[in-house]
Parts: C-alpha cells; sequence; structure tokens
C-alpha cells in the first residue's frame, strides 16, 4: 500500500452494477482524506437512492490504511461490509470510500450470494475507477529576515520546492511544500540559513 511517500489511491469518483434475482447494487468509489468527507458523501448518496433498501459501505484511510470501518447497513453480519472492504484491500489501496445501494429485488439472495453481490459490485467501480500513486507532501511556513532572501531561493530552487503563499518584508514569511522522503535533507539546508525558522502544518 504505502512505499517510503507514495500510496495508492483513485483519482476520482467511479461508479459500478451488479445484478443479481432482480436486486440491483450500485456501487460508488471515492476519493477521500478524512472521516468528514465520509459522512456528507453518505448522506447525499442516501438522498440520491432514497428508495434503496441499504447502503453498505467501507472505508480505509492513512498512509498505512490504520483507520478503517465496514458497514452493514441491516445486511446479515459480515456479508456487505466486510467483502467491500477487501476489495479495497486487495487493490492495495487507501483514502477510498466505496458505497453500495442495494435495490431489493425480492428475492433473497443468502449470506453467500451477498457476499458475492457486494464483492462485486465494489470490485466494478473499482475497475471503473483510475488508480493513482500520490506522493505524500508536507507542508512548512518559513520564516526568515530579508537579509537571508537568496540563500532561501537557492534552496527552493534546486530541491524544486512548491510555494503557497509568501510575504517579503524585513521579516519574510513563506509557505512551502516538498515530498515526505525529502524533508530531513531540506530542513537541514534550511536550518543553516541565518534567524530562518521553521514550523509544520500538516501532512497529506
Amino acid at each position: 500500500m504505502v512505499s517510503g511517500d507514495i500510496f495508492k489511491t483513485i483519482r476520482s469518483v467511479s461508479g459500478g452494477i451488479y445484478k443479481e434475482k432482480g436486486s440491483k447494487f450500485l456501487a460508488s468509489a471515492w476519493p477521500v482524506s478524512k472521516e468528514h468527507e465520509i459522512k456528507s458523501i453518505l448522506e447525499d448518496i442516501r438522498k440520491e437512492h432514497h428508495e434503496a433498501k441499504h447502503h453498505c459501505y467501507a472505508y480505509m484511510l492513512g498512509q498505512e490504511g490504520l483507520s478503517w470501518r465496514t458497514n452493514d447497513d441491516g445486511e446479515p453480519s459480515g456479508t456487505a461490509g466486510r467483502p467491500i472492504l477487501g476489495q479495497i484491500k486487495s487493490h492495495g489501496l487507501t483514502n477510498v470510500l466505496i458505497v453500495v445501494s442495494r435495490y431489493f429485488g425480492g428475492t433473497l439472495l443468502g449470506v453467500s450470494g451477498l457476499i458475492n453481490a457486494y464483492k462485486t459490485a465494489a470490485a466494478s467501480a473499482l475497475a471503473n475507477a483510475e488508480i493513482i500513486d500520490h506522493i505524500i507532501h508536507d507542508w512548512y511556513e518559513v520564516s526568515y529576515p530579508y537579509s537571508s532572501m537568496n540563500d532561501v531561493m537557492t534552496i527552493i530552487k534546486e530541491e524544486n520546492i512548491t510555494q503557497s503563499e509568501h510575504s517579503f518584508e524585513l521579516q519574510c514569511r513563506i509557505v512551502l511544500s516538498f515530498r515526505l522522503s525529502s524533508r530531513e535533507r531540506i530542513l537541514n539546508r534550511f536550518s543553516r540559513v541565518e534567524g530562518l525558522t521553521h514550523k509544520f502544518l500538516s501532512s497529506g
């Protein structure tokens, strides 16, 4: 799932469908990074597919995929959320939510039938997704005296660091982002710049 500062996820929302004995299983896969995003997505799906009997889902979050959850939403325990999560794991993904909405067709599928249906629907959504390598970046706020401007700009140029905010006055401030794998080297270079201080903002 994670190699150095890279993990696999999906680029954008994708969908899939599976039909079995009159029941329709509509699956959607979403790129997510925070739990609060998931709540909003689930609310929207429940509104869009308000006639569906079940909205089962699974998600995995974090660079190591340590934060995860499954929900069977009224289906027999272990028949929906776990098979969906299994597809996320088997594709080596994280920061992914898959929701499968079931329109009941009147015929019971049994435990094995449900497991297969939710697994296949989730797999269909991922088959239609664009799987990408997400590079983990750190964001730092850097402050330094104007007299150290040339030293700072040299490091930014040589290390190919991205700037997102800046204020150039007697005391300069700039927000930078760079790959997690280059953190130690870049911060070590900045530590040698006179009067420079840095503050970690976020990673992702």
